[in-house]
């Protein structure tokens, strides 16, 4: 179990240092004050967006839709029972129907599984582990923006339109990817080393590391003394990081073996630790970047996410080793 938990760790590691670095240059006023935003943008436009692209082109294909069909029905159970979940569980932290309640809703429903996850599976299971776990996500990723920014936005301020919030680089890039890879020209672009396939390697090689700096200057905004005393922050944080991915991997573990057992499959373990990381990773800043520009309470925001941050580089190797012993080592993507 050592073993596992350090090989979970060392990205972790890596990871929270950049984290580090962030909070420090912001403290020692290192930085412009538009660098958050740069590094924000530098993030949806470029580093995301290459990671996403090259991920699909080289491994999504056609013998593997029918693993892919399956992870993504059981990974759209999962998020849908951690909505439910998450919206209950926020009563016992603001009764009231104010917008700090939205606040604790998004937190609970969903973590940091892009700009944490991505680098961790990458670190743990090379770029066909991470194909398929950018794959078994989407159903994640599409409810971050049609119901996760959508209760983070005002009421006044919200788009008729869900479906146009979609509409963003990564999404894209996902799915230009998808087509390029399923259509076999993926094969043909990365059979030899190019400048398009290395400079798209090294951009999205980029996208962890500036992640990380961007949360660490953003936690670096605010006052560390008040963060830490957010009592309701490490009760949600808790929740984020053990509980519901603890909760949800049970769940989906019963689902996986009813589907096996009345359905013709051979679902494997792959999805629950793909899921697991997504869903213990650390909740994401959206939680403070939305309210701070619509003029809300960013407390609550910065609190948990300073704190889930910092405590997952333990709890996150801790339930991986945990889920590898219990599920058995991730088989070969």
């Amino acid at each position: 179990m050592l073993e596992i938990f350090l090989v979970a760790l060392n990205p972790l590691l890596i990871l929270f240092f950049c984290l580090s670095i962030g909070f420090i240059l912001k403290k020692a006023n290192l930085l412009p004050e538009n660098a958050s935003k740069v590094m924000a943008k530098l993030e949806l436009w470029v580093f995301c967006p290459a990671l996403s692209f090259s991920t699909m082109a080289k491994n999504f294909n056609i013998d593997s839709i029918g693993t892919h069909l399956t992870n993504i029905i059981i990974s759209s159970i999962a998020i849908t029972i951690a909505i439910l979940l998450a919206i209950f569980l926020s009563k016992f932290f603001i009764k009231e129907e104010v917008y700090e309640k939205y606040v604790y809703q998004y937190a609970l429903a969903f973590g940091n599984m892009g700009y944490v996850g991505d680098p961790i599976i990458l670190a743990l299971f090379g770029l066909e582990g991470l194909a398929y776990y950018k794959i078994t996500t989407l159903p994640l990723s599409i409810m971050v923006y049609l119901w996760g920014l959508n209760i983070l936005t005002p009421k006044a301020l919200k788009k008729n339109n869900f479906f146009g919030s979609l509409i963003n680089a990564p999404i894209i890039a996902l799915l230009l990817g998808m087509i390029v890879g399923i259509t076999g020209l993926g094969n043909l672009l990365y059979t030899t080393d190019n400048f398009f396939t290395d400079l798209l390697s090294n951009l999205g090689a980029c996208m962890g590391p500036v992640a990380m700096i961007l949360a660490g200057v953003t936690i670096g905004s605010y006052n560390v003394k008040k963060m830490l005393t957010n009592k309701k922050a490490y009760f949600v944080t808790l929740l984020r990081l053990i509980f519901i991915p603890t909760f949800i991997i049970a769940l989906m573990f019963g689902l996986k073996e009813l589907l096996n057992l009345i359905l013709p499959l051979n679902i494997n373990n792959n999805v629950l630790i793909l899921l697991l990381i997504a869903f213990a990773a650390p909740l994401g800043l959206n939680t403070v970047v939305f309210p701070e520009a619509f003029g809300g309470d960013t407390s609550t925001g910065a609190s948990m996410a300073m704190i889930s941050h910092t405590l997952c580089v333990i709890t996150l190797p801790i339930m991986y080793a945990l889920a590898t012993l219990m599920f058995g080592p991730v088989q070969i993507f």
